[in-house]
């Protein structure tokens, strides 16, 4: 997952959530109605395939929007194209009264392929074409909305209550709480979390799947805990891993950021990274910072 730069705006209407308007678009099969469920369940009224010309009669003061809003728009959509809808948004996000925010939804093509495959559904752009070519040639012809966007998402390999967990990290609407920060630990041979926004590798740190009695065990049992710990290096890592973070996270909730993933990797992710995640998360609670902690391949069965 990355973010795009975000809008400058005044950041007193992230208090006002009823001016707040959530735009969601992406390509097709990347999960634009499971986005507006998510947003529905969190308090916002949503609409899916809002016809453009629309948008700014629901918006506008005394269009009756007394809640947040979430809007799907994509090229399902009555009249899309994409420079129209970037019109129209450049247009709403001048409006002092409205907290707009863009959302693309991305995905791998093979994963967008197996699930159009998997539910039978027809691309919208494949009536004609190889359902793999409609894909593409969706990919190319919205590019400019991701780059546009304030926040991008790949789904390729979010779980559905993992994608409900990120979205409300980002766009929940209990926004008088401070940054909350996601600590997880992960399997560098399992690949990154798309959805990390900060990634530290361990697998520098002494390794105790080499160790007999250790290799069953994980980085939240006490054995593991100390055979990490005694790594020479390891004092030196904390303190330079924590030192680096300090000055980050009040600069991160300045700028806005409601939501904050931060990833530790090893190589099997059951040992190192789990308990460097489990120090850190830690630490970020001794600093007042709200945590939210997983492990991903424990929760997985991961090796």
């Amino acid at each position: 997952m990355t973010e795009a730069p975000p809008v400058s705006r005044d950041p007193a209407l992230r208090s006002g959530s009823a001016g707040r308007v959530v735009v969601v678009t992406g390509l097709s099969g990347a999960g634009k109605t499971s986005a507006l469920k998510v947003f529905e369940d969190m308090g916002y009224e949503a609409v899916d395939n809002l016809p453009v010309t629309l948008l700014d009669s629901l918006v506008k003061p005394g269009g009756g929007l007394k809640r947040p809003l979430a809007v799907g728009i994509d090229i399902r959509s009555r009249d899309f194209g994409v420079e129209p809808v970037l019109a129209e948004i450049d247009k709403l996000m001048a409006g002092a009264d409205l907290d707009l925010r863009l959302l693309f939804l991305d995905c791998e093509d093979e994963v967008l392929r197996r699930r159009f495959t998997e539910t039978r559904r027809r691309h919208p752009l494949a009536a004609d074409r190889p359902l793999i070519d409609g894909i593409r040639h969706e990919r190319a012809l919205v590019s400019p909305l991701k780059r546009r966007s304030d926040v991008v998402f790949d789904t390729s390999s979010l779980a559905p209550g993992e994608f409900k967990r990120v979205l409300s990290g980002y766009f929940g609407l209990d926004t008088d709480k401070d940054l909350l920060v996601f600590v997880t630990s992960f399997a560098y041979r399992n690949g990154l979390p798309r959805e990390a926004d900060l990634v530290f590798d361990a697998r520098f740190l002494a390794n105790p799947h080499y160790v007999p009695e250790l290799k069953p065990l994980t980085g939240r049992d006490p054995g593991v805990a100390a055979f990490v710990s005694a790594d020479a290096v390891f004092p030196a890592f904390m303190d330079s891993l924590t030192g680096l973070l300090a000055p980050l996270l009040p600069r991160f909730a300045a700028e806005g950021k409601s939501y904050l993933t931060i990833a530790v990797g090893c190589t099997g992710g059951r040992h190192r990274s789990v308990f460097v995640a489990e120090r850190l998360a830690a630490w970020l609670r001794d600093q007042g910072a709200r945590v939210e902690l997983r492990h991903r391949e424990l929760e997985e069965g991961g090796a």
